[in-house]
């Protein structure tokens, strides 16, 4: 790869994630949202570099120069071919050649061209971000364990926005079984569940998918997801983002790790996927 082409990757880079973190918010597909100041620096010191080594490249007498390195001028050609006068007591150089055979051995191998495609997909493609493909493979994450006296009264809104990790936390440890009852409200993607009836095989055939959510403990590579099983209505199609209203399905004995974290639906409502998809926290509604 010659040098004008590693001025370009460096150009391409740079804009490519400063697209994703200033333009965009494609970042947050891949990593936390705490990380938009490092990849912000990140994009403009590559950005700069590029410039950098364009600027190198084409301001005024560089030209000449490089045209004398590479053998324009007949005089420099000649001394260059004949190298160095070989020293008769020296061995081969390690690459097996005699000394002052005239190779250059310091440019990058051909595969480095493939460092462009990533550059280029920032710019123009994003690669899509985790969703339920990955989720229908995983299982859920598990919960904190919480000690009971750090439940805090539920308040009396109805319906109760809640996250997916608050409520597993409810079902499962609160032995005042204060979500007993109540009518919830949780935002979330489809995930079908492929372990279930089909249509036509009664009313077990509309509980086949869960609401997720995906959290980051750094980027995507660590992503875990936390369930909750729905319910009484029809799956739409995976990947939907939806708000859902609804009340704890009994399943096991509530406020026990033998609760099931699962939901008997009242409402499903589509709505667009959230700015930060991958944290487990309320999502204002419209």
């Amino acid at each position: 790869m010659k040098r004008p082409l590693q001025a370009l990757l460096l150009l391409l880079s740079g804009l490519g994630l400063l697209h994703a973190t200033v333009l965009t918010d494609d970042y947050l597909r891949y990593v936390k949202e705490g990380m938009h100041p490092l990849l912000v620096a990140s994009g403009a010191l590559l950005l700069f570099l590029g410039a950098a080594e364009a600027w190198s490249l084409w301001r005024p007498g560089v030209k000449d120069e490089r045209e004398a390195d590479t053998g324009t001028d007949p005089a420099a050609a000649t001394d260059s071919h004949a190298g160095p006068d070989p020293d008769p007591d020296a061995g081969p150089d390690p690459d097996g050649h005699g000394h002052g055979h005239g190779h250059d051995h310091s440019t990058p191998p051909r595969v480095a061209w493939l460092l462009l495609l990533p550059a280029l997909s920032l710019l123009f493609y994003a690669p899509p971000a985790i969703g339920a493909y990955t989720a229908s493979r995983g299982a859920p994450k598990a919960v904190a364990v919480t000690d009971q006296d750090d439940f805090d009264p539920l308040p009396k809104t109805s319906p109760l926005p809640i996250t997916l990790t608050d409520f597993t936390r409810r079902v499962q440890q609160d032995r005042e079984r204060a979500i007993d009852g109540r009518t919830v409200e949780m935002t979330g993607f489809v995930t079908p569940d492929k372990g279930t009836a089909t249509e036509g095989d009664g009313d077990d055939a509309s509980t086949g998918w869960y609401l997720t959510r995906a959290i980051f403990s750094c980027c995507a590579a660590d992503a875990q997801f936390v369930k909750v099983r729905v319910h009484g209505a029809p799956p739409p199609p995976a990947d939907t983002w939806v708000t859902l209203t609804g009340t704890w399905h009994s399943s096991g004995t509530l406020g026990t790790s033998s609760a099931e974290a699962a939901l008997d639906a009242h409402t499903v409502r589509k709505v667009p996927r959230p700015p930060n998809a991958y944290a487990d926290t309320l999502t204002p509604t419209r």
